[in-house]
């Protein structure tokens, strides 16, 4: 009977030894570890919300020079550096960092408007005129439309996005909506290397 005691005692004590042990390499792990900066966080240890949308202008309201912030917050149980310095523990209620996101510079001319105009006075060079372009909107008004394959193109053209407002700034789009997106290629664009068979 003593000796099953003793032993029972003897195994509780090595297990409470290696559970102590355990909890104190994971501790001296988790310590030795050094935080890293929270702008550094990879895709999923965060989200970012949604920006705030300006109804008029239907871009982010802290728009400034194509480039608008929003706040990010670190999922729950992230341990990262702060801007000041500190490192904190996130509870996924805390703004961590802010994220720049990109914006367009419009000033006031709507895509509907000016696809409506095209489709419906093309033929009076309306749509030019409404985008600022007096000359080409009087031409058309004058050739009624170049004889109406002028005011196909312009129909094309706008609605594809491509003519835009004369001052350089974008259509007014929906922020959810179909804006476009033109793709090119410049020198620093990868291309991926091509495998000859």
């Amino acid at each position: 009977m003593a000796s099953s005691r003793r032993r029972l005692l003897y195994v509780r004590s090595g297990a409470l030894s290696l559970l102590f042990y355990c909890v104190y390499s994971h501790l001296q792990l988790v310590l030795s570890e050094e935080a890293e900066n929270c702008q550094n966080l990879r895709l999923g240890q965060y989200k970012c919300n949604d920006p705030k949308i300006d109804e008029s202008t239907q871009e982010p309201e802290n728009c400034r020079d194509m480039t608008a912030w929003v706040e990010c917050l670190p999922a729950p149980n992230i341990s990262c550096r702060l801007s000041n310095g500190t490192v904190f523990r996130f509870s996924g209620d805390e703004v961590g960092f802010n994220k720049s996101i990109p914006c367009r510079n419009v000033s006031g001319y709507s895509y509907k408007v000016a696809v409506a105009l095209s489709l419906f006075l093309g033929w009076l060079g309306a749509d030019r005129f409404y985008l600022g372009y007096p000359a080409l909107g009087l031409l058309k008004f004058c050739t009624v439309g170049f004889c109406g394959i002028g005011t196909l193109i312009d129909f094309i053209l706008i609605a594809m996005q491509i003519v835009g407002p004369a001052d350089g700034s974008n259509y007014i789009v929906d922020y959810y909506g179909a804006r476009l997106t033109r793709l090119s290629i410049t020198n620093e664009t990868f291309r991926k290397p091509h495998h000859s068979l």
